[in-house]
């Protein structure tokens, strides 16, 4: 019989914990809690979960510098918990670490279908893969190859790069500060301009109408790659 999948939950708001803890636990996860981050920095080290829930703002350590601390050892998904409007928190947030975020007020079925996500995220993750598929795409690392349902398309190499980069992320936001880093190195991150254009180039060749479905925007924060094209639609 399969296991249960362990899911920690860190907020200290008892009323919080108590209502996450009773939709997991419907939903047949096995699920833990903590009241703060050294709670469940401890925590994590004797039971080992799949995936952690935190909210933000915590006493004694809160959930970005747990975030920071569980990075060095584990690499389980994360997901925060933020207050609506601060994006800069969920940037910190990201950028520390986190997979994902879902704000506050939580929508249960939101959180729910976020947690299935990165935890099949997981499950289909395949070590440095030189060609891969995911959703509509198929990628060819060495041959800087990439098609879509089958078609070619052509790229240049940094608009190769930055699908690549969120191929691998998929389903998850990537905040700019990691792209930027991740394409143009360290010194570009005060250049956001760069990957605006460079977003818009790359949209030009993957989409087909003016609503983005595959690369999706998450406003002040980053982009994010749904594979298969968002609500199921693609090229």
């Amino acid at each position: 019989m399969e296991s249960k999948k362990r899911i920690l939950i860190v907020d200290d708001e008892p009323q919080i914990t108590r209502v996450l803890r009773t939709s997991l636990n419907s939903s047949g996860y096995d699920v833990r809690t903590a009241n703060n981050g050294q709670e469940a920095a401890a925590m994590v080290r004797e039971w080992t979960p799949d995936l952690v829930i935190t909210d933000v703002a915590m006493p004694l350590v809160n959930g970005i510098d747990l975030t920071r601390r569980l990075r060095v050892d584990y690499d389980m998904p994360i997901i925060v918990l933020s207050v609506k409007g601060e994006e800069k928190t969920k940037v910190e947030a990201l950028d520390a670490g986190a997979d994902d975020y879902v704000t506050k007020p939580i929508g249960m079925n939101e959180l729910l279908a976020r947690v299935r996500r990165n935890l099949a995220r997981v499950e289909l993750a395949e070590p440095v893969a030189q060609v891969f598929e995911v959703g509509d795409f198929r990628i060819d690392q060495d041959a800087f190859r990439v098609a879509i349902r089958g078609q070619d398309v052509r790229l240049t190499p940094k608009e190769f790069e930055l699908l690549l980069h969120l191929a691998r992320n998929a389903g998850r936001v990537v905040t700019h500060r990691k792209l930027l880093n991740a394409i143009w190195g360290p010194n570009s991150v005060e250049q956001p301009e760069h990957l605006r254009v460079l977003v818009g180039q790359l949209r030009k060749k993957l989409e087909t109408e003016d609503s983005p479905h595959y690369i999706i925007t998450e406003p002040w924060v980053g982009y994010r790659l749904e594979p298969s094209g968002e609500n199921g639609r693609g090229i």
